[in-house]
């Protein structure tokens, strides 16, 4: 691997990462509706789940994928499905966690973790990086550091999304401005797959 080719991933890392997507959205409204601490476990799930899938992209699976059309198609459309219940359960969220019961909770690291694996965005990010960053030559070692790389360069960069939502709960404590919030946070998410559903 090049030393052109090291320095330029920690860029893509951070663009693809910081870059608004399903899973920052989420980051957003969950740090603004409960907080920096109980989203932690939500920001560890992201990174987590989406390494394995940047790990089983660089092993072949994205050849898989090529070989087997209609199990993609399944991937994109089920993950569809569920990017739109979220966007749901996030608009019809109608105020901050201390008020809103028991039932409103962050996304599990589970949850978070295995939503990569159909998250449009995290797929044709790590198919692209797998492809373009990792060399033949030395093919376990480019994808192990290409893993390595997005994983440390990604739990700060998506932080950034709760860390911002956290910033906003002062002016999204009058529970209106909340609701209008989280209807737009749902409406965020939804338009996150018109690039999938397009394409």
């Amino acid at each position: 691997m090049s030393t052109a080719t090291l320095l330029a991933i920690p860029a893509v890392a951070f663009v693809t990462s910081i870059s608004p997507g399903p899973s920052n959205i989420m980051l957003l409204a969950s740090g603004a509706n409960f907080g920096f601490r109980r989203t932690v476990p939500q920001i560890l799930g992201i990174t987590v789940g989406f390494s394995t899938l940047l790990l089983a992209a660089g092993l072949g699976l994205g050849a898989v994928l090529a070989t087997f059309p209609l199990v993609e198609r399944g991937l994109k459309w089920a993950g569809a499905a569920y990017l739109i219940y979220l966007a749901w359960r996030i608009a019809l969220a109608r105020s901050m966690a201390a008020d809103a019961g028991e039932q409103a909770r962050p996304l599990t690291f589970v949850e978070s973790a295995a939503f990569q694996w159909i998250n449009p965005k995290a797929w044709v990010v790590a198919l692209t990086v797998m492809a373009v960053h990792t060399s033949a030559h030395a093919p376990l070692v480019s994808v192990g550091l290409v893993v390595l790389i997005f994983a440390l360069v990604n739990l700060p960069a998506i932080s950034c999304w709760a860390a911002f939502g956290v910033t906003l709960r002062g002016f999204l404590a009058d529970p209106a401005r909340m609701h209008r919030f989280n209807i737009a946070m749902g409406l965020l998410l939804v338009a996150s797959l018109w690039p999938m559903l397009a394409a």
